[in-house]
This record gives C-alpha cells, structure tokens and sequence, in this order.
C-alpha cells in the first residue's frame, strides 16, 4: 500500500537542529489519580519526550518521524512547534492514524496500555529517513521503542544508526525495553546490534538487568562498554544514575522531590543529558544535571508538562 505523506508544514527554528530524536510519538491520557475514572489528555513517546527536554534545556532539536493526518496528530505539531522542535522532518501520512496510549496507577506504580498497532509511526520505513538532516546533526537519538514498533520502523532506526555513524554523528540510545511489543529474545539481539554503533547509551536498571541477564551495576556497565558505547549513563531511579567510560565510573546521587507520577522521567534524563553534553559538559556534570531535570519532572502528571525549563534546573542545582 502506497502512503501519501507530506512534511508537516510550520514556521521552523531558524538554525537546523543539532540534536535529532527518532521514533513515535502518541497521544497520552494520564490518570488523573488512582482509583479515578478521569483521565488527562497529555503526550507521550519517548523519543518526543526526549526531543523536548532537550529543547526545555536550550538544545536545537528536531523530531524525525510520521504522524496520522488527524486530530492527534495536528496536536502534536503543535506542540513541538510551541516548543521549539523543529517539525520539518515529521511526515502527515495520509492512510494511518496516530497512536494513542493510556497510563494508569496503582500501589505498583503506573501502567501501561496503546492503541498503536498500524499507526503512522509503525509504518515509518528507510526510505523516508532523511539522510542530509542526519548528517548535519551533531547527536541522533534512538530508543528500544523505536526499534520495537515494527519491522519497517527497526530497519529505518538501525539505517539511521549507520548512516550517522558514517558521517561522524554520535549516536545516543535508550534501551526503553517493551516487552507487550517484541519478545525479550528478539529485544537482546536488536538492541545489541544497536549497542554496538551506539556513543551513549542510556539504560535504565531493569531494562538492562532484563536485557542483560547481569545484576551488578559494575558488570553489566562493563557488559556494554565492551560492546561499544564510550559512555554508559545507567538509570537508578531516585537514587540519581551510574554513569561510566572507560577511565572512570561512579554514582552520581538523584535529588531528593515530592515525586507523584514517574512517567517520561527517565526520557527527561536522556533529553537533560544530551542537551548537556552537545554543551560541552563532561558525563558526570551532564549528569547532574540530568538527575536533577529528571527529579523535578516527577512532581507532575503526565510525560511532557512537568519537564522543567533550564531556569527551573539550575536553581534547584544552585538550591
């Protein structure tokens, strides 16, 4: 089936993006507390919500990806375009929908449930990369997610990889392990032959402890150093993150906050950390950095409106 699709057409940041994240971006509705019937419409994916805490943090970004020529998706170029994300790479296809997803709590945390099976993400192909735009990038993002959603989306996500690697663009990938979308067998072979073109990789502790089959923090930081990145920035939650090259490792501790509701914190820390980085910032003070963005993200609902500003993380740095 032929997919008509056009670039999303929007007044652009004027400077082209140093950062690009690719993979899907879907439309949130957020339970509004546990046990409540309410839900909050808000958005998600989180190669979108990595793409805009890097934007909240002062980095050019742009967003590479397709979205349905529906509601859901015009508000999602909305919203970019309100928060400086460029949108010239997204594409309005014609035939497929948006994907929607819902987030509900209860005592074991928050739980996830999509709508995104043939969405205008999952149908996203090489052939639709945009090779100059990843070229002239300085950092391309991807996720397991971006790997996951389907066959046509991996193959574009892996050509991506290659193609910055081949022009001397860093790579940076969070495993973000989901296992409703691909079973863990096929998750461990993809990611590693991600991992293995990969410059930073942005783990979270059970993905990689699932991933990895490893439950030392040392042995599995040296599990995927040796399987490429140059630095491994391993999520611990509250307790901050872990982060390691191969001269030096240590904890970087978390900030203490009144957290109610984790969704996209960990792909805050991501955005935080990159932004910090593509600044010129060591692993360890980008990771400070991010720890802190990561922790004032969870005093709201939702995965996108309680990123904080770069004001708002440096005066809880300096606090």
């Amino acid at each position: 089936m032929s997919v008509s699709a056009t670039a999303a057409t929007a007044a652009q940041p004027a400077r082209a993006p140093e950062i690009l994240a690719l993979g899907e971006a879907m439309i949130e509705f957020n339970q509004s507390a546990k046990d409540q019937p309410n839900y909050l419409q808000g958005f998600g994916g989180d190669t979108s919500n990595f793409c805009i805490a890097a934007a909240r943090q002062g980095a050019r970004t742009g967003f590479v990806s397709a979205v349905g020529a529906d509601h859901f998706g015009r508000l999602l170029i909305d919203l970019w375009e309100r928060e400086q994300v460029d949108t010239a790479l997204v594409k309005v296809d014609q035939q497929a929908s948006t994907g929607v997803y819902f987030v509900s709590h209860g005592p074991d945390g928050h739980a996830f449930d999509y709508l995104r099976a043939g969405s205008a993400a999952s149908r996203y192909a090489p052939h639709d990369l945009p090779r100059d735009a990843i070229a002239a990038a300085r950092v391309v993002h991807l996720s397991g997610i971006s790997l996951a959603i389907s066959l046509s989306a991996c193959d574009a996500a892996l050509e991506a990889i290659a193609h910055a690697r081949a022009n001397g663009v860093r790579v940076s990938f969070d495993t973000n392990l989901r296992l409703k979308l691909w079973p863990l067998a096929r998750a461990r072979a993809v990611m590693l032959e991600a991992i293995r073109q990969t410059d930073i990789c942005l783990p979270s502790w059970d993905d990689v402890t699932d991933l990895t089959g490893l439950t030392g923090r040392d042995e599995i930081v040296d599990f995927l150093l040796s399987h490429g990145p140059g630095v491994v920035a391993l999520k611990l939650g509250k307790e901050g993150s872990y982060i390691a090259t191969p001269h030096e490792r240590r904890v970087v501790p978390g900030f203490a906050v009144n957290a109610v509701d984790a969704t996209g914190a960990g792909d805050c820390f991501g955005g935080a950390f990159i932004a910090r980085v593509v600044a010129g910032d060591d692993p360890f003070t980008a990771a400070r950095y991010a720890n802190a963005a990561a922790a004032l993200s969870t005093q709201g609902y939702g995965a996108v409106a309680p990123i904080p500003s770069r004001a708002a993380v440096e005066q809880r740095l300096a606090g």
